[in-house]
């Protein structure tokens, strides 16, 4: 098993550098879109959809909402897209604002999943963590030095999660969020958010760039980033399924990968704007 989780590792990371490096903006935005979609695939069975025309239904209907989002930002093809500033904006918020109802949510499970729990708001929920997730990695692509930020951004996610990991393992004894992840501790946490703490001295080192700059962009991401896979738990808690799909050898779904990422991305993205770091629209 560990062999074959190497592996898939191995492939899943060189397919992404690939898109994220060599392709253009426009093309990467389609590559991130694919993604979604099977994520929606999954997020369909989580939702209780068992039916194979159900789950493929839901994945057209957001697939519909990609292209719609899409051409509210005035997409032009596939090299560049125009974005605006007050729809970047908007958008980015609204997924912001989702994901702290979400730690709401998680926080109160299992009464909270009254709210939730109901068939329709977990599809709903589904569009409400994918589409802002393309949002906000197409718009950081599209800003100057967009795939290095993008990276930067996976790169804050892993240590999150690998610091939290292996501190929790180590030092571990309060719970963070028992009823939805035992196995996650708050001294975990505390080591996710030490390591990118790190990853933000030694760039702001490195790059000779301001260390509270550098804080308010990367913190804010490492923060929530576990509420994504919080949330993902939940979820599969609640429908009895241990992973959200068995597309990856050896690492379940798509979901199961890129939880940390749908939490982060948009609050990762709305930080590049509400910092004065880089104008809106200002990639290409």
């Amino acid at each position: 098993m560990l062999r074959q989780r190497v592996i898939t590792a191995l492939i899943l990371t060189a397919i992404f550098l690939a898109a994220l490096f060599v392709l253009p903006a426009g093309y990467f935005s389609f590559f991130i879109g694919a993604v979604l979609l099977i994520g929606a695939w999954e997020w369909a069975r989580l939702s209780g959809l068992t039916a194979i025309w159900q789950r493929l239904l839901y994945s057209v209907v957001l697939l519909m909402l990609l292209i719609g989002v899409a051409a509210y930002f005035g997409f032009v093809g596939e090299i560049r897209l125009r974005l605006t500033d007050d729809a970047i904006r908007n958008l980015l918020v609204v997924g912001c604002s989702w994901w702290a109802i979400a730690l709401l949510l998680v926080q109160g499970y299992p009464n909270s999943s009254l709210l939730w729990g109901h068939q329709l708001l977990r599809l709903i929920m589904g569009v409400l963590v994918l589409i802002p997730t393309w949002v906000a990695l197409v718009y950081v692509r599209q800003l100057p030095d967009g795939a290095w930020l993008v990276f930067l951004l996976i790169v804050v996610v892993a240590l999150a999660d690998s610091g939290g990991y292996f501190v929790g393992r180590r030092f571990g004894k309060h719970k963070l969020a028992p009823a939805v992840s035992p196995g996650k501790t708050w001294e975990g946490f505390a080591g996710g958010l030490l390591a990118n703490c790190l990853l933000a001295l030694m760039l702001a080192v490195v790059l000779d760039v301001g260390l509270l700059w550098i804080l308010c962009v990367i913190l804010p991401a490492s923060l929530v980033s576990v509420l994504g896979d919080l949330l993902e738990s939940m979820v599969k808690r609640h429908a009895g399924v241990k992973d959200s799909g068995n597309i990856l050898p050896g690492h379940g779904g798509i979901l199961d990968r890129v939880d940390g990422i749908t939490a982060s991305a948009p609050v990762f993205a709305l930080a590049l704007l509400v910092t004065g770091a880089i104008a809106p629209g200002a990639g290409s």
